[in-house]
């Protein structure tokens, strides 16, 4: 787990001045092809570079982002582009996206070495130096008293820095490798990180990773803010909101602040994750272990998508149930026919969730936390002067947990309780995609028969999102406090469990 998260840096600063610059040009209007040419210059102002060794280049960094933000495609380093270089087909009111959805913007790269292992001055020359001794190819010996390792022997295998009794010598990995679970992130013929779309499930991670900003995703704020300004937009807010905009942005502001950008109306996508847990709970007792193994929960995109990538084999045990995010658009299209729907969320890959046809998900826009603040800064709302609306009171309690590690496989667990009080379920969650590969490993090998298996492609769950703007147990603790207010305990207690079977069709 990234040690940046939840800490104000310049990167975070940037990412944030970004979206509230391509926010603010939305809900402006004019002519977007000069206005967006001027954005690096109000970002990156004067000509004292602050961040980086040449401000036009810093200048470059933020206008590729801005085109990320826009949801266009980066410009060829050894092409002449203007900035706004397509820009007029994204003015669009509805979904406008150049694939891939996360992009490494080459020339912020630092060009981090894949893996590397050296010694540092901490080196005491010891006696015992273990690390000759461990090492399976002799690539480490003693110089002048001094541990010195022979890197074209070396097989970076990280023995000798673990038996380093005054921890001297470091393994390191570049930050973005280390935090793709999928092993999607290898180096292009100059060094600098490129991902392996092939591998790449858009957990996001890696852009929260890197210190030198140097990866983004696109957005949709752009042509959200085109909806808003021509119809009806309703908004459907994951659990994970809560805290995420500071101290006065209480649960019961949030519906008002929202307007206030011009939604007409706000839900809880817990509404959904009550319905997703009553069908779960029906799927896990109609299939295991009689039709299959195992089964595993449905609700995180990139969980899911890495499992039927890596896994072909137990795709089907993979539960078919639509996700949340789904179950409240066909929740809210019910109610809204006319009006377009944006999940507000903390996840980069129900960017693509939405996009998919396997099923019908009556998304047509998916932003983030930190892309909804860049709105929120555009339009100048400040809590503290948003008064308290109509709180937020469809969901369960078990509903508003499943954004946190544990919580889908609680709620499910809870469900089957309430009908089989003696019925034991074995249940194993897995938070981090690579946690979540060696779980159905084991359950490959056969050793979770029976099991029910939540899969979470971030660490500490949805509350560790790529768009998330909190420390990961603070906003845990926020959620879990939120969840505590819910007018019901349990998912099938829902007032809206009757509308199940109108939402399938």
């Amino acid at each position: 787990m990234s040690s940046m998260r939840g800490i104000y840096t310049p990167v975070t600063k940037l990412r944030r001045q970004v979206f509230t610059e391509v926010a603010r040009l939305a809900y402006e209007g004019g002519d977007y092809s000069s206005r967006i040419e001027h954005i690096p210059y109000t970002i990156i102002p004067g000509e004292i570079p602050t961040y980086r060794e040449s401000i036009f280049k810093e200048r470059a960094i933020v206008g590729e982002r801005l085109r990320l933000a826009m949801g266009m495609s980066l410009r060829r380093i050894d092409e002449h582009a203007p900035l706004s270089d397509g820009i007029d087909e994204t003015v669009i009111a509805e979904k406008y996206y150049e694939p891939p959805l996360v992009n490494v913007i080459s020339f912020a790269c630092n060009a981090c070495p894949e893996t590397s292992v050296f010694v540092t001055n901490n080196c005491q020359g010891c006696l015992a130096h273990p690390c000759t001794a461990v090492c399976p190819v002799k690539a480490t010996s003693i110089v002048n008293g001094r541990s010195v390792i022979d890197s074209t022997k070396c097989l970076r295998c990280g023995r000798c820095a673990d038996a380093c009794p005054y921890s001297a010598i470091v393994k390191r990995k570049r930050p973005c490798a280390s935090a793709c679970g999928m092993d999607a992130i290898g180096s292009d013929g100059l060094g600098r990180a490129k991902i392996d779309y092939d591998k790449c499930v858009s957990c996001g991670q890696c852009l929260v990773s890197c210190p030198f900003g140097a990866i983004a995703d696109k957005s949709q704020i752009f042509q959200l803010i085109q909806a808003i300004k021509q119809g009806e937009v309703v908004a459907e807010i994951a659990p994970a909101f809560v805290g995420q905009f500071g101290p006065s942005a209480t649960p019961e502001k949030m519906k008002e602040a929202l307007k206030k950008l011009g939604f007409t109306e706000v839900y809880e996508t817990a509404i959904g994750a009550d319905l997703c847990t009553v069908e779960e709970a029906k799927d896990f007792l109609e299939k295991v272990p009689e039709q299959q193994p195992f089964m595993g929960t449905s609700c995180c995109p990139a969980w899911s998508v890495m499992a039927k990538k890596l896994f072909p084999e137990y795709a089907h045990c993979i539960s078919m149930t639509m996700t949340p995010m789904v179950w409240t658009a066909r929740w809210i299209k019910k109610r809204h026919p006319n009006a377009k729907i944006v999940f507000i969320g903390p996840c980069a890959a129900k960017k693509l969730e939405a996009s998919r046809r396997t099923v019908r998900s009556d998304v047509d826009f998916v932003i983030t936390f930190e892309e909804l603040m860049g709105m929120f800064v555009a339009k100048g709302v400040e809590f503290d002067e948003v008064e308290k609306d109509d709180p937020l009171e469809d969901a369960s309690t078990v509903g508003r947990t499943f954004a946190v590690a544990g919580g889908v496989a609680e709620a499910v667990v809870d469900c089957i309780k309430r009908e089989y009080p003696d019925k034991e379920v074995l249940v194993e969650s897995a938070a981090g995609l690579k946690d979540c590969r060696k779980m159905m490993t084991l359950a490959k090998a056969g050793k979770r028969n029976g099991y029910l298996l939540e899969g979470m492609a971030c660490p500490g769950g949805c509350v560790a999102g790529a768009g998330t703007l909190l420390p990961i147990v603070k906003a845990a603790t926020a959620v879990k406090t939120f969840a505590k207010t819910a007018a019901v305990d349990h998912a099938a207690d829902s007032k809206y469990i009757q509308d199940l079977e109108h939402l399938e069709e």
